[in-house]
C-alpha cells in the first residue's frame, strides 16, 4: 500500500499527454450526449383531472408521456394493442408515482391509489377495434382533454396487409390514428381546450407522395420498402395535422405534431436490421447511446404540446426539441394536404362507419 501511495504522490500528470487526451475525449462525449438529448419540456404546468388518452402507452415514449402527464395530475387512459402489457404498465406508473407522493398524517390510503391510470385495448391495425375503443371511451367520459397519437409501427412487413386491406405502416401510423381522432373529436370539442398531438418522425423528410394517390392504395401503386412506407406514413401525419388544424381553427381544439427524434430503448427497433444479431448490437450500442435519445428525452416534446399554456393558440405546427420546426417541402404543401385529407375521409367512409361533414 505504501508503495502504491508513493507512486501516486510522485506521479506527474503533466509528464504525458494521456490525461489531457482522456479529459478532452470525455468532454467531447459529454457535450455530444448533452446536445443529442434535446431540450426538456420548459414548463411544469399541472393538468389536474384532465382526461388524457395516450396510444401505445405501455412502453417506450408513450409510457414516459403517460407517466409524466399522470404526475401532473391527469387521468390517463393507456390505449394498447396488448391489454396485458398495458395493465402492467398502468400498475408500474401508479406505483412509481405513488413512491414519490408524501403520505399525509392519518392518511392510510396507498399513495398509488391517488392516481388514475387505466389500460384499454386498442389495435390501430383494425378499424373495428378503433370504433369499439372510441365508443366505450365516449360512453364513459363526458369529454376528453388530450389525445396523444403516439403508437406506431417501424420496419413492419409491407407484404402482409392489415385485416382491412391496407399497408401496415399506413394504417397503424396514419389511418388508424386519423380515424380515432375523428371519432373522438366531438368529445375533444367539449373540453375547455382540447389538444390533439400526433407523433411524426424525422423520416418524413425522405418521403414521397403521389399527388393523385396520396394514400398509395392504387392498383399500380409502388410497393414500398418498410423504410419508405414508414416515411410515407409520417409525412401523411404532418399533412393531415395541418389540414385538420385549418378545419378546427374556429374551435377550442388545437392540433399539432412533433418528432421525438432518434430514440433508443423502445420496441420500435425490435425489427430493425440494427437488432438483427448480437454482434451488430454490440458494435452499434455505444453509438446509439451517444447519438440517440432515451425514451424520457424523446417524450419531452409531446409533453409540452399536451400541457404548455403558452401553446393554447398554437395549432397546425410541427415541433422538434420542444420548438416549432420546419418540415420538408412536401410537408408544407397545402394542396397536397387537402388532397390527402379528402381521400382519407372518403376511404374511411367507404370501409368504416365513419361519417364526416367535409363542408
Amino acid at each position: 500500500m505504501e508503495r502504491l501511495l508513493t507512486i501516486f504522490e510522485n506521479a506527474d500528470p503533466f509528464s504525458t499527454w494521456w490525461p489531457t487526451i482522456a479529459a478532452v475525449a470525455v468532454g467531447i462525449v459529454i457535450t455530444v450526449r448533452t446536445i443529442m438529448s434535446g431540450q426538456r419540456c420548459p414548463n411544469d404546468n399541472q393538468i389536474k383531472e384532465q382526461i388524457v388518452v395516450v396510444t401505445g402507452g405501455n412502453s417506450g415514449i408513450g409510457f414516459e408521456i403517460a407517466k409524466a402527464l399522470g404526475a401532473r395530475g391527469a387521468r390517463i387512459i393507456l390505449a394498447c394493442r396488448n391489454l396485458a402489457a398495458g395493465q402492467r404498465a398502468a400498475a408500474i406508473i401508479k406505483r412509481e408515482l405513488g413512491c414519490h407522493t408524501p403520505i399525509a398524517a392519518g392518511d392510510s390510503r396507498n399513495p398509488a391509489e391517488r392516481y388514475f391510470v387505466e389500460a384499454r385495448q386498442l389495435d390501430l391495425g383494425c378499424f373495428r377495434s378503433v370504433h369499439q375503443f372510441a365508443g366505450r371511451l365516449m360512453s364513459e367520459f363526458e369529454h376528453i382533454d388530450v389525445l396523444v397519437n403516439n403508437a406506431g409501427l417501424v420496419f413492419g412487413d409491407t407484404r402482409v396487409p392489415t385485416v382491412d386491406g391496407f399497408e401496415p405502416h399506413a394504417q397503424v401510423n396514419y389511418l388508424g390514428p386519423f380515424l380515432l381522432t375523428q371519432l373522438l373529436l366531438p368529445h375533444l370539442k367539449r373540453a375547455e381546450q382540447g389538444r390533439i398531438v400526433f407523433v411524426s418522425a424525422h423520416a418524413h423528410q425522405a418521403a414521397k407522395i403521389d399527388f393523385d394517390d396520396p394514400l398509395n392504395v392504387g392498383t399500380f401503386a409502388v410497393k414500398f420498402h418498410a423504410r419508405d412506407a414508414f416515411a410515407h406514413s409520417k409525412l401523411a401525419v404532418i399533412l393531415a395535422t395541418r389540414w385538420l388544424a385549418k378545419l378546427l381553427k374556429d374551435t377550442a381544439v388545437t392540433v399539432n405534431c412533433c418528432t421525438p427524434g432518434l430514440v433508443r430503448g423502445t420496441n420500435h427497433l425490435r425489427n430493425s436490421p440494427l437488432m438483427s444479431a448480437i454482434c451488430v448490437k454490440v458494435i452499434t450500442y455505444p453509438w446509439m447511446w451517444l447519438f440517440m435519445k432515451n425514451a424520457v428525452e424523446g417524450a419531452q416534446c409531446a409533453i409540452r404540446l399536451a400541457t404548455d399554456p403558452q401553446l393554447k393558440q398554437v395549432t397546425g405546427e410541427y415541433f422538434n426539441d420542444c420548438e416549432i420546426a420546419q418540415t420538408s417541402e412536401a410537408g408544407q404543401d397545402k394542396e397536397l394536404a387537402k388532397k390527402l385529407y379528402m381521400q382519407t375521409i372518403k376511404t374511411l367512409e367507404r370501409v368504416t362507419k365513419l361519417t364526416v361533414d367535409t363542408e
